[in-house]
This record gives structure tokens, sequence and C-alpha cells, in this order.
């Protein structure tokens, strides 16, 4: 709601409005956001004990010791041109195209909002990396007597500048593989202890998505509030742990079975088929993104112009290769290979980057589970609206037929 909607409202000045606000958001900063947000305002062992999923802590936490883990990733406000070019520059980010500031979020394994620490520029000097090196030089919010030597601190690639630092320090970084040059596929292995860090760092992307909801962050911020920027990302973070929901808790003992599960060796891997639930696909592909693409995958390769050509070869039994379509590159396709019986998929193997893993399945890997072992059991099965019915396309050009080339049969005088 603006200013000047308010000031008609309360029938008082625009000015008067604002200093209002300036109060409000004043005493909030001192009085609440304290309370219920930074690394002063909650204890170490309170996030081990009552903020921690058991899920992580089973795949990541030590059983000898207490571990914090905490997942971190920045996020993006975005800003106006200034007409300050140094400013402008340095607030550029190259990697979305335009102006904006970069908070970093600091978050439990229940989405608990630990810290918002910045806002910070957006230049090559501000990458993750970066940022989180200032944080712990400059010990912010006293973190470096806050986070302890064996720790866990759950990121993504852009970090990994980082990691030389966090080492030093006794803390124990996570991160997604790097496919090393040359190497055209990671690793069973490499390919499973990735698929580990996103089961687990998933949640402060949902922890980006509710600051998201407050229409304050959705829109871009004019440049005369930046610098009340971090003092209301702070206060919308505080708000969000004071009144809502843990976005992921997890039961112990699932959480247990899961991680019992995704642990499992390379040469160990042997999950479940023929008919399966949707319950089934679920423990199989260890999430639920894969599932939604499956019926994507699956529509394409049944429609008109796609094949859903399945291979079998008479002299191995209970082995499978499909072809799949890339859904980002026309000219690439991937070959999958599924091992199975009558009560069990017993492994799969896909040409993909991500598809030599055991702990759980890449795309297209489960686009053939789910038609396989589920869709096509189903009676009916609600399909992909196709958008491009209502477009035109300019590479269907209808074939002309010379008539004079065409034979017509004429009845016998």
């Amino acid at each position: 709601m603006s200013n000047r909607l308010l000031s008609t409202l309360f029938n008082i000045g625009k000015s008067s409005v604002r200093r209002a606000l300036a109060s409000a958001r004043q005493e909030l900063s001192i009085h609440f956001t304290p309370k219920y947000l930074g690394f002063n305002h909650i204890s170490r062992e309170s996030i081990i004990n009552n903020h921690t999923r058991p899920l992580a802590q089973e795949l990541f936490g030590s059983p000898y010791e207490q571990q914090a883990i905490l997942i971190l990733d920045g996020t993006y406000i975005y800003i106006q041109k200034s007409n300050n070019f140094h400013f402008q520059r340095r607030s550029y980010s190259m990697h979305k195209n335009r102006p904006l500031v970069k908070p970093m979020i600091i978050v439990s394994s229940t989405g608990y909002i630990i810290s918002i620490l910045g806002p910070y520029l957006a230049d090559h000097k501000n990458n993750d990396a970066g940022i989180l090196k200032h944080n712990m030089k400059t010990n912010m919010e006293n973190m470096n007597e806050w986070i302890q030597p064996g720790d866990v601190l759950i990121v993504e690639r852009g970090f990994r500048d980082a990691s030389e630092m966090l080492d030093e320090l006794g803390i124990q970084a996570e991160m997604p593989k790097f496919l090393p040059k040359g190497q055209k596929q990671f690793t069973t292995e490499e390919a499973n202890a990735s698929r580990l860090v996103t089961k687990i760092r998933w949640v402060v992307e949902s922890v980006n998505g509710r600051l998201k909801q407050w229409k304050y962050l959705q829109n871009v911020v004019p440049n005369i509030q930046i610098p009340y920027i971090g003092d209301n990302v702070k206060l919308i973070g505080a708000l969000c742990n004071k009144y809502k929901p843990p976005l992921s808790t997890g039961e112990k003992d699932n959480d247990q079975i899961l991680a019992a599960k995704m642990r499992i060796d390379a040469d160990d891997s042997i999950p479940s088929f023929p008919m399966l639930s949707e319950e089934d696909l679920r423990n199989i592909t260890v999430g639920v993104y894969q599932l939604k693409l499956a019926k994507s995958y699956t529509q394409e390769h049944l429609n008109d112009e796609s094949e859903f050509i399945i291979m079998i070869n008479s002299d191995i039994e209970n082995i499978l290769r499909v072809q799949i379509q890339s859904r980002h590159t026309s000219s690439r396709k991937y070959l999958i290979w599924i091992e199975y019986d009558e009560i069990e998929v017993k492994a799969w193997y896909c040409q993909c980057k991500t598809g030599c893993r055991v702990v759980g399945t890449c795309a297209h890997v489960t686009a053939v589970l789910w038609y396989l072992g589920f869709a096509r059991h189903m009676d009916k099965q609600k399909g992909i609206k196709d958008w491009a019915e209502f477009v035109e396309d300019a590479a269907k050009i209808p074939v002309l037929i010379d008539e004079s080339d065409t034979e017509e049969e004429f009845p016998e005088e």
C-alpha cells in the first residue's frame, strides 16, 4: 500500500506517514526482530535438538558428537537503476541481467531461519563464496563463536571458493560435486553424493519462496528504500519464524529408513518395480521433482510425433533399453537401461549427466518407471496441455499437390 493511499485513508500528510512507518520499522527492528532472528536469538543446542530434521542428522551428522547442520544461500532483491554509475556497476548482476542486492540466508534443515545477513552488492566480488568469507572474517553476529569445528554447512557450487577457508576452520562443507574436465558423466558415487546434498538443501529455496510471498520483496524496490532493505528483510524473516510452521520436519523412523536407502553403496543398487504405487515411485526416486517431469516426458513420447521405443534383448532376460528425448535440446537423446524382475526394479542407468546414480533416479529413468509401473495400468491419465496447438508453426508447411499428377477414375461410357 503506497504512502499516498495511506495518507488519504488516514487523512494525514505523506510526510507524517513516512515518519510513522520509519518509527514502526525502527521499533520492530529493536524490540521484535532480535527475539526471533539472528545468531544471538537462539542457541546452537536449540537448533541441534529442536530444529534439525532426523534425515539431515542421519546423512551428515556424527553419532559421536553433536553437530549443527546449517544451509546457506543467497537471495535476490531487485532494485531500480541508479544514476550513480559506480553503484550501478556494482549492483548489476551479470547472472540476472538486472540491478539487485543480495541478502545471505542461513537456515536449519527444518527451514527455521537462523539469520539473514547483508544485503550485499551483486558484482563478481560479491559472489556467494565472497559473501560467506566476509561473514566469517568479520564475525557478523558473533557467528564464529556460534559455529563450532565439526559443524556442517550445506551449500551450492557457488560457495566452492570458500571451501578452503571452511576446511581451515574445521567446518564440514557439503556441496554438489563438479564434473571434472573431460568427464562426460558423474560416477555413481559422485551422483549419489550430490543427491544427498540436494535432498537436504531444497528447504532453503523454499524459505526464499516464503520470503518472496511478501509483496515488498516480489516487486522492484525503489532506490530510496535501499537503506531499509536489510531491516525489512530481517523483519519478514522474524515474522516467518514467529508465525509460520516449519517447512520440513520428517518423522524420525521414516527419515532413518530413507537415510539408509540414500546411503546405499554403488554396488548395492536395489530399489523397487513392475506394478508400482505412487508411494513406491517416491521411494525409488527419493523425491518428487522427477515425478513432476515424468508425465511430460511420457506424453511427448506417446504423441504422434515421438515414439516410446522400448528395446529388449532376447538373449538377456529382464533388461530393457529405452530412448528418451532431451527436454532441452532437440538433437539430444539419452539411452536408459533398466534391470528388473517380477517383484522389483534392480538397477538402472541413464546416459545423462546425473544418470549414473543409485540414490534416487534422474527424470528420464523416472519417466520410464512411472509409465511402465504406474500410468499404463491406470484407466485414464490426465495429460499435459499442449499449448502449441494455439500458435502457428512456421516449420509446418502444407505439401501442395499438382492436380495434373493425380489419378482419377472415370466411369466407362
